[in-house]
């Protein structure tokens, strides 16, 4: 598999291109976001994974990011010293399929990486996952309807009333994760283990940034219901009456 780390501390990235060619990697380095960009945008040298640092010396790594995905679904993994939730937000929104804070060790890099790639290989049409199957409430041409949601899982695209919402691979899982029995509630420890992995060991925070990314492209924080201490679950904002909304947001199981 082709890497490319776009990092310009050598302190750092000698280390990591090192450590992930002896896990059978081979990484591509860009020192700066001009010449990721550049790198990814001839067919010769076009990476299979991104790994991206933010603080970069000529423009913002969200900026790249958001120029990568402008024109490519390649996984992109942020790699950082920045911690702060807005930045993981941004990031994740921005359709990074992961974040990982420094310091951190080349095993946990690894794992993550091949977890990434799991999630993106089981979301190709020609493979089958818990995700990626029919529901019962899915419609014969393959679209899924909640309200004004429309969930098409053979192009990996959402509607809303019409108008497509674009979502990053991982927003995608997960919304289409949920919509599998809409309605019911999903523990965060399903979620983590169906969308992300079952060895899943990072930050928790992970899905709630990526759930508070879905509310807000939906427009609505009521699609995605917090059931407290439970989880989560999909909803119609329309079609649930005050009395479940109310319940869904206190815990509490409505009779």
């Amino acid at each position: 598999m082709l890497v490319l780390l776009i990092e310009d501390d050598d302190r750092i990235a000698d280390p990591l291109t090192e450590g992930l060619g002896h896990h059978g990697f081979t990484v591509a380095r860009a020192r700066t976001g001009a010449e990721a960009l550049a790198l990814a945008g001839r067919a010769a040298d076009r990476p299979e994974m991104v790994l991206l640092d933010l603080g970069l010396p000529d423009m913002d790594g969200l900026d790249v990011c958001r120029a990568l995905r402008t024109g490519s679904d390649v996984p992109i993994i942020m790699i950082t010293a920045r911690g702060e939730e807005i930045d993981r937000v941004l990031g994740l929104e921005l359709g990074a399929d992961d974040y990982l804070a420094k310091p951190f060790g080349v095993r946990e890099l690894v794992a993550r990486i091949r977890a990434v790639m799991r999630r993106v290989r089981a979301g190709s049409p020609a493979l089958t996952s818990p995700i990626a199957d029919a529901t019962p409430s899915a419609a014969a041409d393959g679209v899924q309807h909640v309200g004004a949601l429309a969930i098409d899982r053979r192009t990996r695209q959402v509607r809303l009333a019409g108008n497509e919402v674009a979502l990053t691979p991982k927003e995608f899982d997960l919304l289409a994760y949920l919509a599998t029995d809409a309605g019911a509630v999903y523990s965060r420890q399903q979620i983590l283990d169906e969308v992300w992995d079952p060895h899943f060991f990072g930050p928790t925070k992970t899905l709630d940034a990526h759930i508070a990314a879905l509310r807000r492209k939906l427009g609505d924080s009521a699609w995605i219901a917090t059931v407290r201490g439970v989880g989560f679950r999909l909803v119609d904002p329309v079609a649930e009456t005050p009395a479940v909304q109310a319940a869904g947001r206190c815990g509490a199981v409505p009779r």
